[in-house]
């Protein structure tokens, strides 16, 4: 099970103190390290809609040029951005075997998918 997303990000330290509280491990992905490639990206398109995926009332879209944002139509032209920048996703991303469990934290959601 993978957690992605970047550590300072408020959402992402919630989701990953409540794993923590329920001695839950996974493993971390941070996009600032790491990155993110199509082999990871792609497939979640598959699962959402790129507008799911895209934060677009985070600081990184709202510093984008409207010009910018109006070209975001679609799934290709969403990877396209969110390879380019990782901030932009939602965050975090909770996948098991290259499946999304959950975009965003949520502790109804969490404790749902973890059966607690």
């Amino acid at each position: 099970m993978k957690l992605y997303g970047i550590p300072n990000c408020n959402t992402v330290k919630k989701a990953r103190d409540w794993l923590s509280a329920h001695d839950i491990s996974v493993e971390f992905h941070d996009f600032k390290k790491h990155g993110l490639s199509v082999a990871i990206a792609q497939p979640w398109l598959q699962q959402a809609e790129w507008n799911k995926l895209v934060n677009r009332s985070g600081l990184t879209w709202r510093g984008l040029p409207e010009e910018r944002k109006q070209q975001i139509v679609d799934d290709a032209s969403a990877l396209a951005l969110m390879l380019e920048k990782t901030s932009v996703i939602k965050r975090p991303i909770l996948e098991q075997d290259g499946r999304i469990l959950h975009i965003g934290f949520d502790e109804t959601a969490y404790t749902k998918i973890f059966n607690l």
